[in-house]
């Protein structure tokens, strides 16, 4: 490519990658979290989402937020925090989570898990009593899920996203925040399209914060 051609191609990359930055705004489109939620992983992107199983919201945005992390590079890591919002009714939902997540089971039960809450309901995330039964349909050790379920390692895991919600501002689910300092306003009501667009925005400019 030619030099004149070569800086013509640059020039206009350049305007086209501003205007897609000033189309995301403080705001409107974000919110910034100051000081910045506290992360777990260091040098990385971390995108938080808070949910919670029985928010319909959060069960409708999941499609949205999995084809999302698909799109990103290694850098951008994901990190869930089941965020019992209301301690009364959500801690029940939340503990359900942890221990699934601490037996390493979570990732396989979660549509299962979404859809006997929002389509068959078959399961309350309100009604714990229920919950070893519901496992032990899916080929889960009901006792030992009881076990997890009823540890201290699980009530501090739910305490701690407790705090986590509290330090991000959340006030709803799902909840999304880009490297403990950008908090997306409304990501469940966004589109696909635009979810991405907001997001991709907002990695990039927690890169650059970062001095990447």
């Amino acid at each position: 490519m030619r030099p004149v051609k070569f800086l013509l191609a640059c020039l206009a990359l350049m305007l086209s990658l501003a205007s897609f930055a000033a189309d995301v705004q403080e705001g409107r489109d974000y919110v910034a979290i100051n000081p910045p939620m506290a992360t777990d992983f260091p040098g990385k992107v971390e995108v938080t989402e808070f949910f919670w199983y029985g928010c319909p919201h959060c069960y409708h945005f999941e499609p949205t937020f999995r084809q999302w992390l698909k799109t990103q590079p290694k850098d951008v890591v994901q990190r869930l925090v089941a965020v019992p919002l209301n301690p009364m009714s959500w801690t029940p939902g939340s503990k359900l989570y942890y221990a699934l997540d601490a037996m390493g089971i979570e990732e396989k039960l979660r549509n299962d898990l979404f859809a006997a809450i929002h389509t068959e309901r078959s399961l309350s995330p309100n009604d714990e009593r229920a919950f070893p039964a519901w496992v032990a349909k899916k080929g889960v050790d009901a006792a030992k899920f009881s076990e997890v379920y009823g540890s201290f390692s699980v009530q501090s895991k739910v305490q701690r996203a407790l705090q986590l919600g509290q330090a991000a501002r959340i006030d709803g689910t799902p909840s999304v925040v880009i490297a403990g300092r950008y908090r997306i306003v409304e990501p469940g009501g966004l589109s696909p399209e635009r979810f991405a667009e907001v997001a991709d925005a907002l990695v990039a400019r927690a890169r650059k914060d970062m001095g990447k």
